[in-house]
């Protein structure tokens, strides 16, 4: 194959549509009949972004954009679906905070990074691949200890609050699925995408519409994020939670931990995620600005996978290329107050495991995750029903920043109390919960550790689970067997995101604590594991930049 040169054009070509089983030969004379050009002169053809096309299936199709090269200009003007390409496009971008290195002495203070989640590790990365002086800081365990514990809740209903899906080195993303899918257009993107690369994640993220790395593969990445950031000089320790963030005259001075060691320091990055409520009341009483936002609660279902393989691929065992067939699902459903309401499948995972999610004692949640290859006989997705603050207010919830954490709070300790074992979940058929009928029977799950049947409509309210019920019979129109008894519901999915948005300025610090920038998920500025780190990134470039 020709090498790339300057003596050629670079050109792009989207929505390509090949069989699955057509190779990139193919896909070179599809497009040199398109552009009008002997095959032998589309040179360094290479796929840019791929998406299966399911629409007609069982007939089946990648739809790809495709990038190649010319020896002479294609003629003018280009068919609408082919464009020139600068090559200073195919740069991936570096933050301005690892091309600029900072001399460690010109700091006094190290910054301090609170949270060892998606948004913490590249910002703590960062950090250190500038020469900055800096500390991570993660109240859970690395995330090979980590695995332990959330085995011993699985396997013996037995909650460490301090050590589970949660909390630990990765964040909750490490075990819920490692999805790197992002609406979040950001030049980082592709920079975060390559860092993970670098730690030995498949190149095929690199192009997949919606890549996935599956929790197997993210731990291990995640480990050898820690080994270079460690590597890099900062600081890294585990089982070290904040419990206070210091600030004097509205500038930040320090860190509280609960062991009582103090940290000084003018700069810290909170990336703390969804789940940590003990820091956001905390934060609450200090006075830092927090709102409250919308957020989501529902429930995780559960289906055969070859049920969702039939539905949207019509085969039930596809090819290793394909893999476990997948779906999003989304309902608008009329509501007397909002006018309408949003109903939506979360986080789907093929071929995966639901898992008990819960951080708190006596309080219960579930989650979903797969491992890499998502070749478990189940298929799960969060169901969630879209609630507003104004929602909360209206049914008697005090009017704080934290009046979603207290409607959380509620759903997961009546999911609690509806079980008899600990951390069991409770659970309905589809169509026993659509019927509104009490049903002995459950599908067969293999969550862990058991599901008992529960009438989830005692620990869903009216105005969650009507929409919901709206929603799972639209989604049967679209999915075959999707409302049968073949699936089951387990209560409840209050994690989806953090119901609070600590407010923050353009610079990315607290529109009323100078030195603390609040970041990611938790502080309500991001939806996932890549746009955790994106965030995570433009913090770390903003301390840098001010150093």
């Amino acid at each position: 194959m020709a090498t790339v040169n300057d003596m050629t054009d670079l050109y792009a070509i989207v929505n390509l549509k090949t069989p699955l089983d057509a190779d990139l030969e193919t896909a070179r004379s599809r497009v040199a009949g398109h552009v009008g050009l002997p095959v032998e002169e589309i040179l360094n053809l290479r796929v840019v972004k791929q998406s299966i096309d399911a629409r007609k299936s069982p007939r089946l199709y990648w739809v790809r954009k495709l990038e190649f090269e010319t020896r002479r200009p294609l003629a003018t003007p280009l068919p609408r679906d082919v464009a020139v390409i600068e090559r200073s496009a195919l740069d991936i971008p570096t933050p301005a905070s690892l091309t600029v290195r900072v001399p460690r002495r010109s700091m006094t203070e190290p910054a301090v990074v609170v949270g060892a989640g998606p948004a913490g590790l590249f910002a703590a990365l960062a950090l250190g691949e500038a020469g900055a002086r800096a500390v991570l800081l993660e109240r859970g365990k690395p995330v090979d200890t980590r695995m332990r514990d959330i085995g011993r809740l699985r396997s013996h209903g037995v909650l460490d609050p301090e050590s589970n899906v949660c909390f630990g080195e990765g964040g909750a993303g490490a075990y819920t699925d490692g999805k790197l899918y992002t609406r979040v257009k950001h030049p980082y993107v592709r920079y975060v995408m390559r860092r993970f690369v670098d730690f030995q994640a498949p190149e095929r993220i690199l192009v997949d519409a919606h890549p996935h790395l599956g929790t197997d593969k993210l731990v291990r990445i995640v480990k050898r994020m820690r080994e270079r950031i460690v590597e890099t000089g900062v600081e890294t320790r585990f089982q070290a939670r904040v419990a206070r963030v210091l600030v004097d005259k509205g500038r930040i001075r320090g860190v509280r931990l609960a062991s009582g060691e103090e940290i000084a320091t003018g700069k810290v990055i909170l990336a703390i995620g969804h789940s940590a409520r003990d820091t956001l009341q905390q934060l609450c009483e200090d006075g830092v600005a927090i709102e409250p936002k919308a957020f989501a609660v529902g429930v995780r279902v559960e289906h055969p996978q070859v049920m969702i393989n039939l539905g949207q691929y019509g085969v039930a065992r596809p090819d290793k290329a394909l893999g476990a067939a997948s779906y999003q699902l989304t309902r608008q459903v009329a509501d007397e107050a909002m006018g309408r309401r949003g109903v939506y499948s979360f986080c789907m995972c093929p071929g995966g495991f639901i898992v008990p999610s819960p951080t708190e004692l006596d309080r219960m949640a579930v989650n979903g995750m797969s491992n890499a290859n998502r070749s478990t006989p189940f298929a799960n997705s969060g169901v969630v029903v879209q609630v507003e603050p104004d929602d909360l207010r209206r049914r008697g919830f005090p009017d704080t920043p934290l009046i979603g954490v207290a409607f959380q709070r509620q759903l997961e300790n009546a999911a609690f109390r509806a079980v008899q074992r600990p951390y069991a979940a409770p659970a309905a058929r589809i169509d026993d919960f659509l019927a509104n009928r009490a049903g002995a029977e459950l599908a067969s799950t293999n969550f862990r550790p058991g599901v008992e049947p529960a009438d989830l409509r005692s620990i869903l309210p009216p105005w969650i689970a009507e929409p919901l019920a709206e929603g799972l019979r639209a989604f049967s129109r679209k999915i075959k067997g999707y409302d049968s008894a073949a699936g089951n519901m387990l209560a409840v999915e209050s994690r989806t995101s953090s119901p609070i948005r600590v407010t923050r300025g353009p610079d990315l610090q607290s529109v009323n604590v100078a030195g603390l920038y609040p970041v990611g998920e938790g502080a309500g500025y991001a939806g996932g594991i890549v746009s955790a780190a994106v965030d995570g990134l433009k913090a770390a470039e903003s301390i840098l930049g001010s150093l």
